[in-house]
């Protein structure tokens, strides 16, 4: 069994009909609801729901107080690699961009582990492109190796591998995986991604399965918004979240926001999704499930970023830097994208403080296990 069998008996176009033919009565008798379902979720997603952001974001608020208290996760990519094998229309570190190509030596790594500890983190994710030879099981291994001593928190983002592989990362010290499926419109995927191993959507589409059943701690899933209707995406990828949370229920779940940025051979978003769209996404998530942890990035501007923290997200970056060495080694090489936020992690810190939270720079410790 895996996700592909529920996926299967939805169909894009009658979901896009439905999310759009919601009323504000539809959307105010969901919000009377104590419970919020699944289904309810695509009415709080509608355009019906824009008059009631407010009362959204109120509620979504008092959730995330009551669950995560007052509260924000604060974690750093680190970026190993921009070798890729796959052709991806909205990705700088795409096959077919012809750039100076870097991965982290030892020596390398280790530089980046002394400048990134100085900002005071202790929640590091591991970011590479996806090229199995260069950055494949036994690259990753090592660079674990390498840098469990120095943090409490392992995550990766990387191309998605067997269950057996990712089972031997877990026992190296891996905490977390991102994988986000960019976009579950299956018809116009491929694209998206019209060559490499990222082109075979089923694959993609059963890697939180394969995690889950490796036992891996922490899943994070998404879409990249502007591919295609960011609306319907997010539909899947809540459906995605609880047909997970059912299966491998002894998983924690993470949900990220990626918007489409600058970068090189860029993409024009397909969707346009506002300021106002994804603070309405933010709360709608928020209420279908209190426990998902959600993520924002430095791809969004410091005054959404500002005002976003006491509405539902838990997780936030800073300083990021995306490319290979971006923090000590090489600083002026190809990012990935560009980000919005460029405020230091102690500018970060200070606005999370102002606001009435504690800082917290890691989220699960080996000795606890």
């Amino acid at each position: 069994m895996s996700f592909k069998t529920t996926f299967d008996t939805y169909n894009w176009d009658a979901l896009e009909k439905e999310i759009y033919s919601f009323s504000e009565v539809d959307v105010k008798n969901v919000l009377q609801k104590e419970k919020i379902e699944l289904e309810d979720f695509k009415a709080l997603i509608s355009p019906a729901a824009k008059p009631f952001i407010e009362e959204m974001a109120q509620r979504s608020s008092a959730i995330t107080k009551k669950r995560f208290g007052n509260t924000m996760q604060m974690y750093v990519p680190m970026y190993l690699s921009n070798e890729c094998q796959n052709i991806c229309t909205y990705c700088g570190f795409s096959m077919t961009n012809k750039i100076p190509r870097k991965t982290l030596t030892d020596a390398e790594i280790l530089k980046e582990i002394k400048h990134i500890k100085k900002l005071g983190y202790d929640h590091i994710l591991l970011v590479t492109g996806e090229a199995n030879k260069t950055v494949g099981v036994s690259y990753l291994k090592h660079a674990i190796r390498l840098i469990k001593d120095h943090f409490s928190n392992i995550s990766i983002e990387v191309q998605p591998l067997q269950q057996k592989e990712y089972e031997e990362l877990v026992a190296e010290g891996l905490y977390a995986v991102l994988v986000y499926q960019e976009t579950y419109h299956k018809a116009t995927y491929k694209i998206h991604h019209p060559k490499g191993k990222k082109s075979n959507f089923d694959y993609r589409l059963d890697t939180p399965d394969r995690l889950g059943k490796a036992g891996v701690h922490k899943i994070g899933i998404g879409a990249l918004f502007g591919l295609e209707d960011w609306r319907v995406d997010s539909f899947y990828t809540a459906m995605h979240l609880k047909y997970l949370q059912k299966t491998y229920w002894k998983t924690k779940y993470s949900i990220s926001f990626p918007r489409l940025r600058p970068h090189q051979g860029e993409v024009q978003p397909k969707v346009e999704m506002t300021d106002a769209d994804l603070v309405q996404l933010i709360c709608a998530y928020r209420l279908l499930d209190e426990d998902v942890e959600l993520s924002m990035s430095t791809r969004e501007s410091e005054v959404f970023r500002n005002n976003i923290i006491k509405l539902g997200i838990t997780s936030i970056s800073a300083e990021s830097k995306t490319n290979p060495g971006g923090y000590s080694v090489e600083p002026q090489s190809l990012e990935q994208f560009e980000i919005s936020d460029e405020r230091s992690t102690l500018e970060i810190a200070r606005m999370i403080k102002s606001q009435g939270y504690e800082v917290v720079w890691k989220d699960w410790d080996r000795s606890l296990v």
